[in-house]
């Protein structure tokens, strides 16, 4: 029997030439695997054609728009998922979901191999053949780029030669991966830190320079989810859809950044996720009203090892699948509502409320109503002060009080 690849199959001019590379160093069939995210663009149907007439066996597209939405992003948003405290996870996001149908696909159609079109120097080899093994850790994984010396000027030559059905123009300098959480792009001219993004580079996000006139919406939540916006019910998908048309009219969400990548070394990014970090700042200022302070104190030591697990292509480990647990544990009373202004490039919450808030007006209030009872105060602090009184008068028994010096000391002394 034939051996059989499974190709993560984009329909771009590397993994189309890579059906017949695949095919040709290693003599096996391959099926092409096109999953939607939300990417947009072409067509997954001319993407499923362009597969079979490259030379694919079999051709085979999942729409896994709202899966991606429900089990993925929603999980990122309850962890307000950010690398490095600014990126929110764009493209590892999806590819948890990307190789779920990949094994899923090598199992019906008797695959023993899975690739995908990932170089040696980039994060998502490590995505996907970490998350392939741990789905089925039967199956091997190819990466034709890396292991079968598939540089970008052979695959415009086996293009050509082949009369591919790909455009094999080196006109656009960027290297792109979007789906309905936000866009990433780098190499070309960014690649030199110093340069700025010029224009061409965004598409998911209008220049916050001079912006429409402030648009403001209220969101509603459930249990950590988007479940409304303006009084109108919005599934997940339909939640980030609707945000980042409304946030990228107003330039939310645009980022530019140096990150440390899984392979050592620093790589320049430009990414655009208006949904997403509008619905973050509205999710994070609902916890701030929902969730108790030790609780969310922790959470958000939670919160960065988790964006780390998931940045490191470990979606499906033992460690994300608990810290998975502790945040859904951290988000049953987060439901409410907040009220959002988008203008200029930011997102500002100016609203909150939830029936299940634990901020106290009375408490909280400096006028008549005032419940805090403030005699308390004085012995709280007293105790709260204790042990770090105690180590002082220590210190300064041995000799080992602080130097507080002379200078600005008191006239006269």
């Amino acid at each position: 029997m034939t051996e059989r690849v499974v190709l993560a199959y984009s329909g771009g001019l590397d993994t189309s030439v890579g059906i017949g590379w695949i095919a040709e160093a290693t003599g096996a069939e391959v099926i092409a695997v096109a999953v939607d995210v939300g990417q947009g663009g072409e067509d997954l149907e001319a993407i499923r054609r362009r597969a079979l007439d490259c030379g694919a066996v079999e051709a085979y597209v999942a729409d896994a728009r709202d899966e991606f939405a429900d089990e993925y992003c929603m999980p990122a948003l309850k962890a307000n998922g950010m690398y490095m405290g600014r990126y929110p996870l764009v493209s590892a996001l999806s590819r948890p979901v990307i190789v779920k149908h990949l094994v899923r696909a090598a199992r019906q159609f008797g695959a023993t191999t899975v690739a995908h079109g990932c170089t040696g120097k980039g994060n998502d080899q490590v995505r996907f053949e970490v998350g392939i093994t741990s789905l089925g850790p039967d199956l091997k994984c190819l990466a034709p780029i890396r292991d079968l010396a598939l540089t970008r000027d052979k695959a415009i030559d086996y293009a050509t030669t082949h009369d591919l059905p790909i455009s094999t123009t080196k006109a656009n300098p960027f290297s792109i991966d979007q789906n309905v959480w936000g866009r990433a792009i780098e190499t070309g001219f960014l690649e030199d830190i110093w340069n700025g993004p010029t224009k061409d580079v965004y598409t998911y996000t209008d220049s916050p320079e001079f912006p429409p006139v402030a648009d403001e919406l209220v969101l509603r939540f459930e249990r950590g989810v988007p479940v409304a916006i303006d009084g109108v019910a919005v599934t997940p998908l339909q939640a980030i859809q609707e945000m980042n048309r409304r946030a990228g009219a107003q330039g939310v969400g645009r980022i530019d950044m140096v990150e440390d990548r899984l392979v050592g070394i620093k790589s320049r990014e430009v990414y655009e996720a208006p949904g997403a970090m509008a619905l973050i700042a509205a999710h994070q200022e609902l916890e701030n009203v929902t969730v108790e302070r030790e609780q969310a104190r922790y959470k958000r030591l939670v919160e960065v090892r988790w964006s780390e697990l998931v940045y490191d292509g470990q979606w499906f480990s033992p460690l994300k699948g608990s810290l998975d647990a502790f945040i859904e544990d951290t988000q049953r009373y987060v439901s409410g509502e907040v009220r959002l202004e988008l203008h200029g490039g930011r997102a500002t919450v100016n609203g909150r409320r939830s029936e299940s808030a634990l901020y106290d007006f009375n408490l909280a209030t400096y006028d008549t109503g005032d419940s805090f009872d403030q005699s308390a105060a004085r012995g709280f602090i007293e105790l709260f002060g204790l042990s770090s009184k105690l180590a002082a008068a220590r210190d300064e028994k041995f000799g080992n009080a602080p130097d507080l010096g002379t200078q600005g000391g008191i006239a006269g002394v």
